[in-house]
């Protein structure tokens, strides 16, 4: 099983790095540059007509690595590699069209609020049936740290994952504000996956985990500052819904909560400052949110932000791992 787990961390890395060299030249020349908020750091403005779609060289990564590396699991039954993939490919593409009403519009304002959450609310609630019905997913509710399982009623367990997924893609969307930010804080997340996956056997986790850190890592070459190509909605709702698929996959979803730890505090900082907002009639919790606005506002620069941020992220990573190893007998 390590070998197809390696194979598809290397084909995704050399097809994602392949797409990059020939991609981010190719939205360049189509002009089909980031609109920067105007509401955001002014700085970011200098950041105005950098490419973005960039999201879609690790998703052909992930494609490549999934259909090639993990063959062996589709020949043998087990699909569960193809829904993670399927899931987070559909949310791409929600993230595609919601980049190409903004250039086309050539505003940062793409889809409405309401059709992103409708189209979001229906694929999250499929995913999780079919995941149910196929046998891929339990409705038992595993406790890190604790090491229990608490059995849900159906109904319950729907309403609940659905509510996890809608959190975490958008908090990973709400993550990617800087340069480099949202995919160095995910690798070390996709790794603790890998790493689980194949620690406990399971092969079709460990493809569809290593696929995305492979593309992650390929992609930061093109993302690190100062970026040469963002990777947009269509990467950053991709992305999360990898990540929040994946952890589904392996049957714990509550492992999010130390594993994302970033992403949860980015979402809060946003929450408690437009709440704040509206009950104090214009005060302000942070500088700026999300809070790595509020850091950059701080005076941290995009590095320190991407060093740290990406450190507690490992840190967090290291924590789940030794939070569910007494999962499954290793």
């Amino acid at each position: 099983m390590t070998i197809y787990t390696i194979a598809s961390f290397i084909c995704s890395f050399l097809v994602t790095a392949a797409v990059g060299i020939v991609l981010v030249p190719y939205l360049r020349k189509v002009k089909a540059g980031q609109m920067i908020k105007e509401d955001g750091p002014t700085w970011h403005m200098s950041k105005q007509g950098t490419p973005t779609m960039g999201g879609i060289m690790f998703i052909a990564g992930m494609i490549a690595a999934c259909l090639t590396a993990g063959m062996r699991d589709i020949i043998n039954g087990d699909l569960t590699h193809i829904f993670v993939l399927v899931f987070a490919l559909i949310y791409g593409a929600i993230g595609f069209l919601d980049d190409y009403q903004k250039l086309r519009k050539k505003q940062n304002t793409g889809l409405t609020a309401s059709q992103k959450f409708i189209l979001q609310l229906v694929v999250a609630i499929v995913f999780v049936l079919v995941m149910r019905f196929t046998g891929a997913l339990t409705p038992d509710l595993y406790v890190p740290f604790v090491n229990v399982t608490i059995p849900l009623p159906e109904v319950v367990y729907v309403i609940f994952a659905v509510f996890v997924i809608l959190g975490c893609v958008n908090a990973v969307n709400l993550t990617d504000g800087v340069d480099g930010l949202a995919t160095g804080v995910s690798i070390p997340v996709a790794l603790c996956f890998a790493v689980l996956s194949l620690v406990w056997g399971f092969s079709s986790s460990g493809v569809v985990s290593a696929a995305l850190l492979g593309g992650l890592c390929a992609f930061l070459i093109f993302n690190f500052h100062p970026a040469k190509v963002f990777m947009g909605d269509t990467g950053s709702l991709f992305l999360g819904a990898a990540i929040c698929a994946s952890a589904f996959a392996l049957n714990m979803p509550l492992a999010l909560i130390p594993l994302g730890i970033v992403y949860i505090c980015e979402a809060l900082s946003d929450i408690i400052q437009v709440t704040y907002f509206k009950l104090t009639h214009g005060k302000r919790v942070f500088k700026m949110a999300p809070l790595h606005h509020h850091f950059e506002m701080c005076g941290w620069s995009e590095i320190k932000l991407f060093i740290v941020f990406t450190a507690v992220s490992l840190i967090m990573a290291v924590v789940t791992f030794i939070a569910v190893r007494g999962r499954f007998l290793i």
